[in-house]
């Protein structure tokens, strides 16, 4: 038996990204968000145009993806509903926001130097990815919200991930990503069977 319903949001089960990018004096901003999927070398990330961090990615071009873990929940959490954003746009501050303009000190994380962009990594975060925007695709009016297709320029991943022998491959029995599941937080159950894909890719087994 199927149900017809119509879901508030469809948010089947995402990977959490916290964007860092720089904003227009030099500061870094950094911000959570779920609405991304990935394609070989590129990553298309959903967003409002209203954010701090569109805003940034449109005039710098570049940031990087950092991937956290699900331990890092409390940093995350004293992210949400902060921007970076000033004066904060009518339609978040309905929802709670409140301007910050440290979001590395008010979350606990720590900014590393990137090696290809200007905007810092989030040293927790197991994985960071170097990124450069290649166009943005406006959804149609009156939605705030932009698809903004990003280049991966460099990968930096925690060593403790990577496969043992293979030092370009991470372990996906090593790997848990925060995930966004109807809004709420989780991480991965351990693995059900071996993908018929994996040696397609030339990936192997776990």
């Amino acid at each position: 038996m199927h149900t017809v319903i119509k879901p508030k949001i469809l948010y089947f089960g995402t990977t959490v990204v916290l964007i860092s990018t720089l904003n227009e004096d030099g500061s870094p901003n950094l911000a959570p968000m779920s609405s991304a999927w990935w394609l070989n070398e590129s990553c298309m990330l959903g967003l409002s145009h209203k954010s701090q961090t569109v805003q940034n990615l449109i005039r710098e071009r570049q940031c990087v993806l950092n991937l956290p873990s699900p331990d890092l929940i409390p940093a995350i959490d004293n992210l949400t509903l902060l921007t970076g954003r000033n004066p904060v746009p009518d339609s978040k501050a309905e929802r709670g926001y409140m301007y910050e303009k440290d979001k590395f000190g008010v979350s606990g994380l720590s900014p590393l130097p990137s090696h290809q962009v200007r905007a810092p990594r989030v040293e927790q975060c197991p994985v960071h990815l170097e990124a450069s925007v290649v166009q943005l695709h406006s959804f149609e009016a009156p939605s705030s919200l932009t698809a903004i297709e990003v280049r991966i320029e460099k990968v930096h991943v925690e060593d403790s991930l990577l496969m043992e022998g293979k030092p370009h491959h991470i372990d996906p029995s090593k790997w848990n990503p925060m995930i966004m599941n109807f809004c709420q937080y989780f991480g991965l159950s351990e693995q059900l069977s071996a993908s018929k894909l994996a040696p397609v890719f030339g990936l192997g087994s776990s």
